[in-house]
């Protein structure tokens, strides 16, 4: 089914809302959660979690992207329910995805000048100068929380090729933020 028919079924409150979108979206949402959760439970739960959260936000809501909304939500979600759990349920390729990043991103203590959605914005611009290759990779690994072993049976690329698209992109990204103003 269409988004758009997807979301005006949510604006009727039926309960169909939820079923279509189960089915188009349940497998993307359990591959993300269970990416950065490692633990099919809790990743259900965080699907769950998802299907109410479209149900309590559209209305008033209206995304443009359902994809992009729902991937956020689950996301969001996904990442709360690991930080709940501790470090003891913790998927070591995420927190090594999120460490590569430390070292490049703004710390939010320390950086006033731009605002979360601002940052948000000029990696986006950022990502959008990149080769398709360097930027699919970027994303499925710092967004979806991809493996690099994942990553390169996916687009067929070496582990070496896919580390190296990572380094040099991240690289690039924190030149781009400093030449941006953003204090890292």
């Amino acid at each position: 089914m269409d988004d758009s028919k997807i979301i005006e079924l949510f604006f009727e409150r039926s309960e169909s809302a939820i079923i279509q979108t189960s089915i188009k979206y349940n497998s993307l949402c359990l591959s993300i959660a269970t990416n950065i959760l490692g633990n099919t439970e809790d990743s259900e739960e965080c699907v769950n979690d998802t299907y109410l959260a479209l149900w309590n936000n559209i209305p008033p809501m209206r995304p443009v992207n359902l994809s992009a909304y729902i991937c956020r939500i689950i996301r969001n979600l996904s990442l709360k329910k690991l930080e709940y759990n501790q470090a003891k349920k913790r998927d070591k390729n995420m927190v090594v995805s999120l460490q590569e990043l430390q070292d490049i991103l703004p710390d939010s203590l320390t950086s006033h000048k731009f605002s979360e959605e601002e940052t948000g914005r000029i990696i986006s611009d950022f990502l959008k100068t990149e080769k398709p290759e360097a930027r699919n990779v970027f994303i499925r690994k710092y967004w979806y929380f991809d493996s690099v072993s994942a990553i390169a049976k996916r687009y067929k690329f070496s582990e070496s090729k896919v580390k190296s698209l990572l380094f040099h992109t991240r690289n690039r990204l924190k030149k781009h933020l400093i030449k941006e103003g953003v204090h890292i």
